[in-house]
């Protein structure tokens, strides 16, 4: 059944669209083939503005829902985009041809227009940091002279940093903490890459949490390792659910990435003692630990059972990418393992994050930020949970971090309430790209700290009506 979208609706479009109900493929998998192949052989340009999801359903005669799961399918890929009072536009253009302008590149938390509210997860409040102690800091590490030999291990200053806020802020008792088993890392995915190269070795199986943080799973296959997906649920990883042929489980067990479970007490035990049985390594991804507010920050994994657990930290959650640092806390033999492969491949942890972590915290204004942070966090939690359930959208996830989940019944209502966030300025994030195989949660990941607080309370009334408009 072929259709043009009128020119009212899209003055640069006249397209033929031909949907099949025979067709085995879901019409929306037509509907984003067809376009995606009109971008590709010219037929639509960069630039070219497409009608709402509502119009060209409406054209169509088929659901809002599959025009939005075909659009968002298109953005997530990168062949369109959208802004708040303008619309959705192509952004992509065949090779020589000319693309007229278009006001907005393809959306996410890294890449947005100015209008749009992101309300993505994994994105610090860093509007929250004191400039003037961020600039101290920086000041400070600047008079440092220049080291005239790579420090393999981290700056001395930076791992002696590091022990402290893990004995003040992540629930390390005093003399159960070595600083020398705390080494300097790029960060978690980089941090996994060493212990992939170093201890575990290609072709053996690592199980990660599914869904669960995909730059993780990314990390360990480049490293040709086997990534088993481990199934969650409220309370974060199945342990009865593991299978016993892997070498190591990397989890995020005080607040799962990204449902927001946290693990009790009876699934520590029971984890570690598979762990001990099988040999198996715990990877701890403790990527916003610190951020508690029901009770205090839960103690780590790794201060139950130093001997299997690697415990992994960054500071790109509690303060700013910019420093890119974290830390790894591991048994000797995998922080020896570790600080070989650097040897033997000549790699070192930039210093300068490290100098300027460590000043932020020799005066006391990490610890000052910290509180800020909780205080601030904790109430944009209480207004997000409040907002959204008063008006009534479900959302769960426990007391901490920086995000909470909204539930969606199924994958294309996922879908259609990210483009209808689209149009209505929102940046969200669906569950179905925290999976790496079948998708078997649906809803959004939704953060609440990468915006501004009145950006935020604009934003919760609109994300509201959002999901009534395709759930209810």
């Amino acid at each position: 059944m072929p259709h043009a979208v009128p020119a009212a609706s899209s003055p640069l479009l006249e397209l033929a669209v031909e949907l099949r109900r025979e067709d085995p493929r879901p019409l929306a998998v037509q509907l984003a083939d067809a376009l995606r192949h009109a971008a590709t052989i010219g037929t639509l340009r960069g630039g070219d503005r497409l009608p709402s999801t509502r119009a060209l359903a409406r054209h169509l005669g088929i659901s809002r829902t599959v025009t939005a799961a075909a659009y968002e399918q298109l953005h997530a890929e990168g062949w369109i985009a959208g802004r708040r009072g303008s619309g959705t536009f192509v952004t992509t253009t065949p090779p020589g041809a000319v693309a007229a302008p278009i006001a907005a590149a393809a959306g996410g938390a890294e890449q947005r227009t100015p209008h749009e509210v992101v309300l993505t997860p994994g994105v610090p409040w860093a509007e929250g940091i004191d400039r003037a102690a961020w600039r101290r800091a920086w000041r400070a590490a600047a008079d440092a002279p220049p080291d005239p030999h790579p420090q393999r291990a981290g700056l001395v200053e930076y791992r002696e940093a590091v022990a402290e806020h893990l004995l003040r802020h992540r629930g390390l008792v005093p003399g159960g903490l070595d600083v020398r088993s705390v080494l300097a890392t790029a960060g978690t995915t980089a941090a996994l890459g060493e212990l992939a190269a170093a201890v575990l070795g290609r072709g053996c199986a690592v199980a990660v949490e599914e869904p669960g943080y995909q730059r993780a799973v990314g990390a360990l296959r480049a490293a040709g390792i086997e990534v088993v997906p481990a199934p969650v649920d409220h309370s974060g990883i199945v342990v009865d659910a593991l299978p016993d042929r892997v070498r190591a489980v990397y989890c995020s067990p005080a607040h799962q990435y990204p449902l927001g479970g946290r693990l009790p007490a009876e699934r520590r035990i029971a984890l570690v003692e598979r762990a001990r049985a099988a040999g198996w390594l715990v990877v701890e991804d403790d990527y916003d630990g610190e951020l508690r507010y029901d009770v205090a920050p839960l103690p780590v994994l790794a201060s139950m059972a130093p001997d299997v657990v690697v415990h992994l930290g960054t500071t790109s959650k509690i303060l700013s990418p910019t420093l890119g640092a974290g830390w790894m806390l591991a048994p000797e033999e995998v922080a020896a393992a570790v600080l070989e492969h650097r040897h033997r491949t000549g790699t070192t942890p930039a210093p300068a994050g490290q100098r300027v972590l460590a000043e932020f915290a020799r005066n006391g204004d990490l610890g000052r930020h910290l509180r800020r942070l909780r205080r601030e966090l904790s109430q944009r939690r209480a207004l997000v949970v409040d907002e959204l359930t008063a008006r009534g959208v479900a959302v769960f996830g426990d007391q901490a971090g920086a995000h909470v989940v909204v539930p969606l019944p199924d994958a294309a209502a996922e879908a259609a309430v990210i483009a209808e966030g689209r149009e209505r300025g929102l940046v969200l994030d669906g569950l179905r790209r925290h999976h790496c195989g079948p998708q078997r949660w649906c809803g959004l990941a939704l953060g609440y700290a990468a915006c501004s607080r009145s950006e935020l309370e604009r934003a919760l009334p609109e994300l509201a009506r959002a999901c009534a408009s395709i759930t209810g």
